[in-house]
């Protein structure tokens, strides 16, 4: 048995230690919010939090997240940076067909997290690794900026 912190409850699952993370969320615990897309950890779809850090659920061994914080997308509007970039991306209506963009979600909160403000060169970056067969790349880069001036916006309001 593998304890696992997700979503800020303690879960317990039996599992193989090597199994990836991705197949423990969905086939495990029924969490399918997290998405299957290639398996090599190259399109971002299974993208997860790990203690605040995106990483890529299907390369990622459940060994590896034992008493460690897993968010995943049901669990990212727990935190007010999370309800943040979940309402700029329905405000600028992000996603087309949508299978992608849990995990284009994970990645920009790990981005605002450890840079609320960044430059279009510091979204490409840290967007880089997320596809998106539908190409919505430029409304997904608008939603963070409209997530970090909402964010900015609050911490001047705060600063008052």
């Amino acid at each position: 048995m593998i304890t696992l912190n997700i979503n800020g409850k303690a879960t317990e699952v039996d599992a193989d230690p090597n199994t990836p993370l991705l197949w423990v969320l969905r086939d495990h615990l029924q969490m399918t919010g997290t998405k299957y897309g290639c398996g090599i950890a190259q399109c971002g779809a299974c993208t997860v939090h790990l203690d605040g850090s995106a990483v890529r659920s299907c390369q990622t061994p459940v060994s590896a997240a034992g008493g460690k914080q897993v968010t995943t997308i049901e669990g990212i509007a727990a935190s007010a940076l999370g309800k943040t970039v979940q309402a700029a991306w329905q405000e600028v209506d992000v996603p087309q067909c949508g299978y992608c963009q849990s995990g284009q979600i994970m990645s920009a909160t790990a981005l605002l997290m450890e840079n609320p403000h960044p430059s279009e060169a510091q979204i490409s970056a840290a967007m880089d690794g997320n596809l998106c067969r539908c190409g919505t790349y430029n409304r997904v880069r608008a939603a963070i900026q409209a997530a970090s001036a909402q964010l900015a916006s609050e911490q001047a309001g705060g600063a008052k």
